[in-house]
């Protein structure tokens, strides 16, 4: 599925919109449509197609509320306004900053508090969080068996009972709370306190003798905090609506991310890598042959490829140049290019990136979750700041009344 183009000509806006091109010039005076010239050197100007599709959206909803509602819920319709994340032209931003340059650049507890509060200065903010205790013996390591994200939710469960605090709704003890949350999650995926940065940690957990791989799970982390208005991000802000905790938030979050059409894709993502490193072609193939899609392949919102897999494949190649992984990797994304015109997702990324390592089982999807964390906690925040319950209304399809 292909995006539309970001522009339309006055005749396409207008033709979208079953409207004569006068109105749509009624429109733009109204304020209703943005336009600009085209540089071409004609009078011509064109019209951004999201205004259009907003507007359309809005005049159906008049129209016929039930088919509007509905079709507000289908892939890439936005349902509600938010100021963390925005998509377009292939590029993902957090509050206006690019999400690779912060990857690149700032650490994860900057990126946090901009996400949290819009602002890249954490303070003592984290300096909370760090003094969280380490979880239950039980839930310390993740190890083969323990499942991360059943890991994580019991980790936090057992500590909101006793986080009071967690109760407040002014948006910077909320990130006071996420900042403690995060600790908890670090202290659990490494098995130790969280008394160091959160990609430290991670390494010195992780990658002991690597000291240089702090920066990839920095960038990883960065590049995964959020995406917008996914599932596991709608799922938190319903949660957030209702007057929820941050707890109950990221528990909830974890649950949608979880399931394998989210973050438990990592782990299709492994079996694929598994199968390729017998047979690249014949791994391929078996997925076509059979009518599936490749694992860690082709993102509706980027046609021309996920930016982040990018980058972060980009970074796992420059660090570890010798070894078999990333030329595996490589060698599979040329040929899934050369078969489907796919891209890799920030999936494949994760999962190459944790295997080139040598990361404990599911750590793509532990890194998937600590990072989206993060975006989870702002969008808590700024549902939070609406007062306002998410409730939705269903279309009855069932039944008419019965008699007993």
């Amino acid at each position: 599925m292909e995006l539309p183009t970001r522009y339309l000509s006055a005749r396409e806006a207008a033709d979208r919109l079953g409207i004569s091109v006068a109105t749509l010039y009624a429109y733009v005076s109204r304020g209703l449509l943005r336009s600009e010239a085209v540089d071409d050197g004609s009078r011509a100007r064109r019209y951004y197609a999201e205004d259009v599709d907003a507007l359309r959206s809005r005049k159906e909803m008049r129209r016929d509320p039930e088919s509007g509602a509905q079709n507000a819920l289908s892939y890439g319709m936005p349902v509600l306004e938010s100021a963390i994340t925005l998509i377009e032209d292939g590029r993902l931003f957090y509050r206006g900053y690019d999400a690779l340059g912060l990857a690149q650049q700032r650490s994860v507890e900057e990126v946090a508090s901009l996400i949290w509060l819009d602002h890249l200065d954490p303070g003592d903010l984290f300096a909370q969080g760090g003094d969280a205790q380490a979880p239950a013996p039980q839930l310390e390591a993740l190890d083969a068996v323990q499942h991360p994200i059943e890991c994580y939710q019991a980790t936090l469960a057992r500590a909101a009972a006793g986080d009071l605090a967690a109760y407040l709704t002014a948006p910077e003890a909320m990130a006071a709370t996420g900042a403690r949350i995060l600790a908890r999650l670090v202290a659990a995926t490494s098995g130790r306190a969280a008394t160091m940065p959160v990609a430290q940690a991670l390494q010195a957990a992780w990658t002991p003798e690597r000291p240089e791989t702090a920066d990839l799970f920095s960038a990883a982390l960065i590049l995964c905090a959020d995406h917008e208005l996914n599932v596991s991000a709608f799922t938190a802000r319903c949660v957030a609506s209702a007057g929820s905790t941050p707890y109950a938030v990221v528990i909830a979050g974890l649950a949608a991310l979880q399931g394998h059409r989210h973050g438990g894709h990592t782990e299709r993502v492994g079996h694929l890598l598994r199968e390729a490193s017998t047979d690249i072609t014949g791994a391929v193939a078996g997925y076509l042959r059979q009518g599936r899609s490749i694992p860690g392949f082709g993102h509706r919102l980027y046609p021309a490829g996920d930016p982040r897999a990018r980058l972060l494949l980009e970074m796992v190649d420059a660090r570890n140049a010798d070894a078999a992984l990333p030329a595996l990797a490589s060698e599979l994304r040329r040929t899934v290019h050369a078969l489907t015109g796919e891209q890799p997702t920030v999936d494949f990324a994760l999962e190459v990136m944790a295997r080139t390592l040598e990361l404990p089982p599911r750590a793509a999807l532990a890194l998937f979750a600590l990072g989206r964390t993060i975006g989870w906690i702002g969008h808590a925040i700024e549902q939070a700041a609406t007062e306002q319950l998410i409730r939705p209304r269903a279309r009855y399809v069932g039944a008419k009344v019965r008699t007993l």
